[in-house]
């Protein structure tokens, strides 16, 4: 039998909190950005790489978090992650050019990596003991995650307007020392013994961030161009080489039996097409806030509070007692609905509109599907992994999802750019560039509905509880 922890609720206020900066790190960035465009040189179009940056490392190196997790320990793991996170936010706050902002993103991307899954494989170490625990722990945790991406338009309005844009990244510093200094809250996870698959971290990485920057590019250089086509064709070998690799080396970063767990293949499928929709969402919404409505970084900001309160009280009062009577495909489903409904509503923004009639109540619908859909998803692409195989099954629930945030983002930017979002100051044209952002993003979330409700077949109500892992866990 697993031994209890008697501080785990400790642990996992440290945990929650980990997974609530690490995501926050993703749209912290977001009020900020027009500040940024003016000081470092961006153009509308580059300027959605301050995300991308830190979200095509973020994601393409998970799996290699998940599988350093487990073959060297959780805890190490998780403390390295936050020695690289602090070293890129120093780097990205004193940056003074484009490039150097963007390898400081993406050095943060490198220590969110490694956070994310060691943090969910110490989760599932120090709850394994009770279904009903673990069903709760991971609703607060898994609420720390949009919570986070939330709060962070908010808290990066509150830095940059009365402080600088700089400090959005120099908030890390401070909270990553504090960190540091309580890991020893977490269980010590014994190490495997293994290697690493290097080979396979670098083509899917690779493989990744050729086919935003391709996507990216594509407006300006035309999809039909010869630069286009090479590039996409490129990702797609360096992708084909990872799984080639997968099946060939010894000790694969994927192992492709994983795939053989019940509801991985369909819940990854719905959290790829759930962070498509859902980042671009605050992506443009901020910047229509911005640069339609002409509020300002905290009024930008306070804007979006509304929607963290949804989510956080839905999240941890409401969605696990739903999926628990309801189980995993139904609040999927619902949820993406949902979602698109809001990105719908939001479609129909004016250049004249207002914040309580074009903003607020598509917003609140928009975060009551991400509430509905993203704690269920989670469970349903964790449950059934065997205890030995948690950190590379957080690994790719987390980079599914990442991904899917990268891909959508650069897809939706180069539909809101041919419908003119890259037009300052024009705003009918902005606004129907930005219109043009949230009706692809209400696309992206009507399909993963109809995708989830097609493909997660036969499954029962997928509670807390099927998610305990099926093997003992080590001593505590």
């Amino acid at each position: 039998m697993s031994t209890i922890n008697p501080r785990r609720w400790w642990a996992l206020a440290v945990l929650a909190t980990a997974q609530f900066m690490v995501i926050m790190d993703t749209s912290i960035i977001g009020v900020a950005l027009p500040e940024m465009q003016k000081d470092l040189g961006f153009s509308q179009g580059e300027l959605q790489w301050v995300f991308n940056a830190y979200v095509i490392v973020f994601g393409g190196l998970l799996l290699l978090g998940g599988r350093l997790s487990d073959l060297l320990g959780a805890r190490k793991v998780f403390a390295t992650g936050w020695v690289i996170m602090i070293v890129g936010s120093v780097l990205a706050a004193a940056a003074q050019t484009a490039w150097v902002e963007i390898a400081g993103r993406a050095v943060q991307g490198v220590g969110g990596a490694l956070i994310a899954p060691a943090a969910m494989t110490l989760l599932m170490v120090l709850f394994a003991h009770d279904p009903k625990e673990l069903g709760k722990a991971m609703a607060l945790y898994g609420a720390a995650a949009p919570a986070g991406g939330t709060a962070g338009v908010f808290l990066g309005g509150v830095f940059t307007e009365w402080a600088s844009w700089q400090w959005v990244f120099i908030i890390y510093i401070p909270i990553g020392l504090a960190t540091l200094a309580v890991t020893k809250l977490l269980p010590a996870v014994a190490p495997r013994r293994g290697s690493v698959d290097v080979l396979g971290a670098v083509a899917v990485t690779a493989g990744l961030a050729l086919a935003v920057f391709a996507v990216v590019r594509a407006p300006e250089v035309g999809w039909g161009a010869t630069a286009t086509v090479l590039e996409l064709i490129g990702a797609a070998l360096l992708l084909i080489v990872f799984f080639v690799i997968q099946r060939s080396v010894r000790e694969p970063l994927m192992p492709l039996s994983v795939w053989r767990v019940p509801r991985l293949g369909s819940a990854n499928l719905a959290m790829t097409l759930l962070g498509a929709a859902w980042i671009p969402m605050w992506y443009f919404l901020n910047l229509y806030l911005q640069q339609v409505l002409d509020y300002g970084a905290f009024a930008s900001g306070a804007a979006l509070l509304p929607m963290t309160i949804l989510l956080m009280i839905f999240m941890t009062t409401i969605t696990a007692r739903l999926m628990g009577r309801f189980g995993a495909k139904p609040m999927i489903v619902g949820g993406l609905l949902a979602l698109a409904a809001g990105l719908l509503w939001l479609s129909a923004v004016e250049p004249t509109g207002t914040f309580l009639i074009d903003v607020l109540p598509a917003s609140l619908v928009a975060a009551l599907g991400m509430a509905l859909a993203y704690i269920p998803a989670m469970i349903a692409a964790m449950a059934g992994a065997p205890q030995e195989q948690a950190g590379l099954a957080s690994g790719i629930v987390n980079t599914t999802y990442n991904v899917g945030s990268a891909l959508g983002l650069a897809a939706l930017t180069a539909l809101a750019t041919t419908h003119g979002a890259g037009e300052l100051g024009n705003l009918p044209a902005l606004t129907d560039g930005f219109s043009a952002a949230f009706l692809g993003a209400a696309a992206i979330a009507a399909v993963g509905a109809v995708i989830t409700l097609v493909a997660m077949k036969g499954e029962k109500a997928t509670n807390a509880a099927a998610a305990a892992p099926r093997n003992e866990t080590a001593g505590v």
